[in-house]
C-alpha cells in the first residue's frame, strides 16, 4: 500500500533537516567553546567598561543557546537566532582582524591583527554556522507553504 504524496511530501526531507540541525549547532558549540576558553585571557579589559574577556563569555552563551535552539527546534525563529549570533561574531573577528577601531562606549578596543588556530578555528566555525543558518533559514520558510492548487 502506497502512502498518499500529502502524507509522504513533510517526512522526505527529515533526514537532510537533522544533519542540518546537528551541523548548524556543531559549528555554533565550536565557536562557544573556543570562546569560553579564550575569554580569561582576555579578561584584563577597561575598567569603566564591558572587557573583552567578559564579551567572549556572552558570545560563548549565546552560541550554546543558539546551538541548542536549533538543536531542539529547527524553527525558523531558531535559525534566525543562530544566524545573528554566528554572522555577527565572524563580522567582529574579521573586522577587529583587518581594522584598528579604538574603544567606543563600553566597549574595549579589540584590534588583533593575528591569526592563530583557536581564532581561525573560531572564525571558520562561525563563518559556517551563518552559511548553514542561512540554509535552515531558507528551508524552513520553504517547506512551510500551501502546495500550490
Amino acid at each position: 500500500m502506497s502512502v498518499p504524496a500529502s502524507r509522504a511530501a513533510p517526512t522526505r526531507g527529515r533526514g537532510r533537516d537533522v544533519g542540518l540541525r546537528a551541523l548548524t549547532a556543531v559549528a555554533l558549540l565550536v565557536d562557544a567553546a573556543v570562546h569560553l576558553h579564550l575569554a580569561p585571557g582576555y579578561q584584563a579589559g577597561s575598567p569603566q567598561g564591558i572587557g573583552q574577556g567578559t564579551l567572549f563569555l556572552l558570545e560563548s552563551a549565546a552560541a550554546a543557546l543558539a546551538a541548542l535552539a536549533v538543536l531542539l527546534r529547527g524553527s525558523r525563529a531558531a535559525y534566525a537566532f543562530a544566524l545573528l549570533v554566528a554572522l555577527s561574531a565572524f563580522a567582529a573577528v574579521v573586522l577587529y582582524r583587518y581594522v584598528d577601531l579604538p574603544a567606543f562606549g563600553p566597549f574595549p578596543a579589540m584590534y588583533e591583527p593575528v591569526w592563530y588556530f583557536e581564532k581561525a578555528a573560531s572564525a571558520g566555525a562561525e563563518g559556517a554556522g551563518a552559511v548553514l543558518a542561512g540554509v535552515g533559514l531558507a528551508r524552513t520558510r520553504t517547506r512551510y507553504r500551501a502546495p500550490a492548487r
